[in-house]
């Protein structure tokens, strides 16, 4: 097995890269890609969904970037410690219809000596929002602030 760094412990520059690096390959929707950062028999609960190992995560991921088109995420350290990482997020999406909405939620990470995430538990909770009150466009900008409250 290789080893996928930043490795635990976490330092605080190293949790941040963890997590940036978290962000960028999210946004590029590409599901086989994402779920290389996780174990083979990585531990998910997302929203209602419960699942177990990189099959079912490409699985979620499709099925999730099939119907949020123009998926755009920022994420932000919330804390971490050892081999934890909390984060907290947003991301904007459209579904067919043309209604936008804009995903507020929070991830507790952990991962194994490797640096695989072993375990992901995210609550998420959506709100419909006018196109025009859209602010997250594609990856983040190296000048981009941290994320507002609302």
């Amino acid at each position: 097995m290789s080893d996928r760094p930043p490795l635990p412990p976490f330092t605080e520059e190293t949790a941040l890269r963890k997590v940036r690096a978290a962000e960028d390959a999210w946004n590029t929707r590409d599901p086989a890609k994402v779920s290389l950062a996780y174990s083979e028999d990585s531990v998910w609960r997302n929203r209602d969904a419960f699942v177990r190992g990189r099959a079912e995560i490409v699985a979620l991921l499709t099925a999730k970037w099939e119907r949020e088109l123009d998926y755009a995420l920022r994420k932000s350290l919330w804390t971490f410690t050892g081999n934890r990482i909390a984060v907290r997020f947003q991301y904007e999406y459209r579904d067919a219809a043309g209604t936008w909405y804009r995903s507020y939620g929070n991830e507790n990470w952990e991962f194994d000596e490797h640096g695989l995430m072993t375990r992901r538990e995210a609550s998420i909770n959506d709100v419909v929002i006018q196109e025009s009150e859209r602010r997250i466009f594609g990856p983040r900008t190296d000048d981009e602030p941290d994320l507002p409250l609302r």
